[in-house]
């Protein structure tokens, strides 16, 4: 992919150790303003790259690039960005260190005021891993945030949402092939067992229930799960998605420095305006885990999105919810 740029961080201290050399991906949107208000930041979710946000970015849409500035970087661990897939020795493969969603945020934060010169956003908005990196902006810099809006995601990884995340990883490192992340081929067997975990969870029973996997043109269930969710994964580095999977696992705004582990402390101090998005039938991050947050924090509302596309009604995949979501964002950046 060339459809990005790249900001040199040099020696970079993550989690789990100093890398040097690394690098974050990222695009842009729209054009700057002259007085550098109206930017906003839209950082990618699990496996994603930048083109999985652009369904909200663009003349007429919610982002309206004739209005915004729009800026998508790419989560480390993603590909683009430093992963352990296009890191050189020995960081390499699963020696890369770990990465939590401070560290992103703090390289973010770099590009933001080093690159762009921009000390102030008109929103940080994401989905999934995104929301969870939206969060941490609000919680890290708030004299930066204006306006935070969380779709389909969470303050901090719930412990049945670790569950979940415990299954994925299994599923990954049962291939033989993995080889202990020392693969010479990708686990194919394991990134199908991996897809099909995922399947389950990202969206909802009513979905499968109602056959919707029908309407988008796979005749039988079997179908849709070959068809659809294996060739998503099916050349997907085993061990950025392992990176990906800890960062989530270890997502809480709690942990943020300065809050000793309290999570509510963290939401009581973001001072943006803020909408939590969560969907209807999400699994991951059901509407009550957003419900709790947005009762801890101070200028916040709770606007559930409707529709039984479970954790994908964030992606823009289902026109109702995507529609939702739009007029919200349309909504917040009015106010």
């Amino acid at each position: 992919m060339t459809d990005h740029e790249i900001f040199e961080l040099g020696d970079f201290a993550f989690a789990g150790g100093t890398v040097p050399d690394v690098e974050l991906a990222y695009r842009t949107y729209g054009e700057l303003a002259a007085d550098k208000s109206n930017a906003v930041l839209f950082p990618t979710w699990f496996a994603g790259t930048h083109t999985a946000n652009e369904w909200l970015i663009g003349p007429d849409k919610a982002l309206d690039t004739s209005r915004y500035f729009v800026i998508v970087p790419n989560m480390f661990g993603n590909g683009l960005s430093s992963s352990p897939s296009n890191t050189p020795a020995p960081y390499d493969r699963g020696r890369f260190p770990n990465v939590t969603i401070l560290d992103n945020v703090t390289a973010q934060h770099r590009l933001i005021t080093e690159h762009f010169g921009i000390t102030r956003l008109a929103l940080v908005t994401g989905a999934s891993m995104g929301a969870a990196q939206s969060y941490q902006w609000a919680t890290s810099y708030p004299d930066m945030v204006q306006r935070l809006a969380s779709i389909t995601g969470s303050s901090h990884t719930s412990p049945h949402n670790r569950v979940f995340l415990d299954g994925l990883r299994s599923a990954l490192t049962a291939d033989s092939a993995f080889a202990d992340g020392d693969y010479s081929e990708l686990p194919h067997r394991g990134l199908r067992a991996f897809s099909h975990v995922l399947a389950g969870w990202a969206l909802s029973q009513a979905f499968y229930w109602e056959r919707v996997y029908e309407r988008l043109g796979f005749a039988t269930l079997d179908d849709f799960l070959t068809g659809l969710w294996e060739p998503i994964f099916a050349n997907t580095d085993a061990n950025d998605l392992l990176s990906q999977i800890w960062t989530w696992e270890h997502a809480d705004i709690g942990l943020t420095p300065g809050f000793d582990g309290d999570t509510i402390a963290a939401l009581a101090s973001i001072t943006a305006e803020a909408v939590a998005l969560p969907g209807e039938r999400d699994l991951y991050f059901p509407p009550e885990d957003e419900a709790w947050a947005v009762g801890h924090m101070r200028n916040a509302k709770l606007s559930v999105v409707p529709g039984i596309w479970g954790h994908l009604s964030g992606g823009g995949h289902d026109p109702e919810a995507a529609a939702f979501i739009g007029n919200a964002l349309r909504e917040l950046l009015a106010r």
